[in-house]
């Protein structure tokens, strides 16, 4: 659906502007594989903190501790 709704923006966009439509056409891989190093840092980094978030409730669940669901039920 986000595929069919971005199809539709360009194909308006080429009607209004065709030169910018087709700049956008060839500038979207470009700035899509200029972003890959970001994605790949920012799911490093998410399983960095997972991992130190684990690390650090690692002796509470040793000793059993739970939550409390008391809090969620209202």
């Amino acid at each position: 659906m986000k595929a069919l709704i971005l199809f539709i923006c360009w194909c308006i966009l080429f009607v209004l502007c065709w030169p910018l439509a087709l700049l956008a056409l060839i500038l979207l891989p470009i700035l899509w594989l200029l972003s890959l190093p970001l994605r790949l840092i920012g799911i490093t980094l998410n399983a960095l903190f997972a991992l130190v978030g684990a690390l650090l409730f690692l002796p509470a669940r040793l000793l059993g501790w739970k939550r409390c669901e008391c809090r969620s039920a209202h």
